[in-house]
């Protein structure tokens, strides 16, 4: 049974009264981003031939054909790569990096510091074997201003020389607001004014199905992300995405598989219909994983602690940081949301190292995918602001009670000193 404690109970209540009024936005969208979802499946007629597996070389396979070009019309773009294949979102930005950029061009983050696993691709932290750093790609950095983006800095970083402009829309292990697609095509029209043959990249992970458009369809040329975050809806087990122009997607193609095959080849292993079904209940559990985030803002602010975005801001992505000041805290955060998992409900998160980040990460992850973050999950780096990032929740109500749970624990202090 759930039982907690009364102070917890009235909180929650509070916390119900004060959020409800934005959710009917966030059912807005997810409305649309249903109607868009419906209207692309019946343009490419999706049948129940397109479910089945194929093997080897999978010459033909018209369900992962269809598939791709399902995803290009969703994003607004030419051509996509919708696949298993790819082993994460950061294999898919990866493989978008590598398949453009030749040694001697210039990279430029335009949106502050790129996530801790995007820094060792890069090759600006740790020590990556094989980064493009060691390819010899040049790169730069936009830092932010009061952890805004620095518009006049990124006028002065982008010349004739910048082959792509790296643009993070969502936060990252970071206090700033996540990127709306209104400031993501700014930001692309700046770009290309000073050069119209940059290539504006954008990191689309925690993004897709927050609001009615992807950046492919106001000026980006190119976008990447995970399978296992919002194109999911809790349903595919692996893979990640790439969108854009059909040129820039067939490089990364080329990246992800072999040049001369590109596209062409890649078994589909899983049935597809995990995929087809995925991506159909996508807006639905994105519009259920923001509400729960918007939830959590409310609760830790009665509570008295700084969340990012606060209750009344605009959302552009599924992620909700919540500034609890202590790295024990930031454990016991995780371990109260850990209990209230419907898989390793027993398991008590540890801080540990983690391939690709610089610090220890402490994580809560009872998921039914490996670390899928469209499901209710939470982690953060043990480092100042000591800050721990909600994200996902295939059901507001489970959300709920896993934010009740996080705050029980802080409550009662049943955390080890690290």
């Amino acid at each position: 049974m759930v039982n907690f404690s009364a102070e917890i109970e009235n909180i929650k209540k509070q916390a119900l009264i004060e959020a409800k009024p934005f959710f009917a936005v966030v059912d807005e969208i997810a409305e649309a981003n249903t109607k868009r979802v419906l209207d692309v499946f019946r343009k490419n007629r999706v049948s129940d031939y397109h479910f089945r597996t194929t093997t080897g070389y999978a010459y033909g396979d018209t369900g992962r054909d269809t598939l791709d070009r399902v995803w290009a019309d969703i994003c607004g773009a030419e051509k996509a790569v919708f696949r298993t294949q790819f082993v994460s979102g950061t294999h898919a930005l990866a493989s978008v990096l590598f398949g453009i950029l030749r040694p001697g061009d210039e990279l430029v983050s335009v949106a502050g510091s790129p996530y801790d696993t995007m820094r060792t691709v890069i090759g600006c932290e740790g020590n990556s074997c094989g980064s493009l750093n060691e390819f010899g790609v040049v790169y730069h950095e936009v830092p932010l201003v009061d952890n805004r983006i620095d518009m006049a800095g990124i006028e002065r970083s982008i010349t004739s020389k910048t082959k792509i402009a790296l643009i993070q829309r969502s936060r990252g292990y970071s206090m700033r607001s996540p990127l709306t697609i209104q400031e993501l095509g700014q930001i692309c029209s700046v770009i290309k004014s000073i050069n119209k043959e940059c290539v504006c990249f954008v990191d689309n992970c925690y993004g897709e199905f927050v609001d009615v458009l992807e950046p492919t369809a106001i000026g980006a040329d190119i976008i990447a992300g995970s399978l296992i975050k919002n194109p999911g809806g809790g349903l595919i087990p692996t893979g990640g995405y790439v969108a854009g122009k059909a040129n820039l997607v067939e490089m990364a193609a080329s990246r992800l598989t072999a040049p001369g095959i590109g596209i062409e080849l890649g078994a589909s292993l899983a049935e597809n219909r995990l995929l087809y079904q995925g991506l159909f209940m996508a807006p639905h559990t994105t519009a259920q994983a923001v509400k729960g985030a918007i939830f959590a803002s409310a609760f830790f602010s009665l509570l008295g602690y700084t969340t990012s975005p606060a209750i009344d801001e605009r959302r552009s992505d599924i992620i909700q940081a919540i500034e609890l000041k202590s790295a024990e805290k930031m454990v016991a955060f995780c371990r109260g949301l850990q209990k209230y998992s419907p898989v390793d409900a027993h398991v008590r998160p540890e801080p540990s190292a983690m391939p690709g980040y610089s610090d220890a990460v402490i994580m809560a992850a009872g998921t039914f995918v490996q670390g899928a973050s469209i499901e209710l999950s939470a982690d953060g780096p043990i480092r100042p602001p000591f800050a721990v990032y909600l994200q996902g929740s295939l059901t507001f109500e489970h959300a709920v009670i896993g934010i009740m749970g996080a705050a029980e624990e802080i409550f009662c202090h049943k955390y080890t000193k690290i």
